[in-house]
């Protein structure tokens, strides 16, 4: 249990620590990255709401 505690303090910790050294390219490259990412996630968005659910596609077949 105390160690499920400790383990986001100990992660934010270390996650500080990068972010203190970082020069204006370090933070314009993982902006970049970022946007990359959301536009990555929003396609799948798209894809997954013009795809039909699972129950409407038909009856389910069973390997007899």
């Amino acid at each position: 249990m105390l160690l499920r505690l400790a383990y986001p303090g100990v992660t934010n910790a270390f996650a500080l620590l990068r972010l203190l050294p970082m020069s204006d390219r370090d933070e314009d490259v993982e902006i970049l990255v970022l946007r990359h990412q959301i536009t990555v996630l929003e396609r799948r968005l798209q894809t997954c709401r013009t795809a039909q659910p699972v129950a409407r596609q038909g009856p389910y077949r069973r390997w007899a």
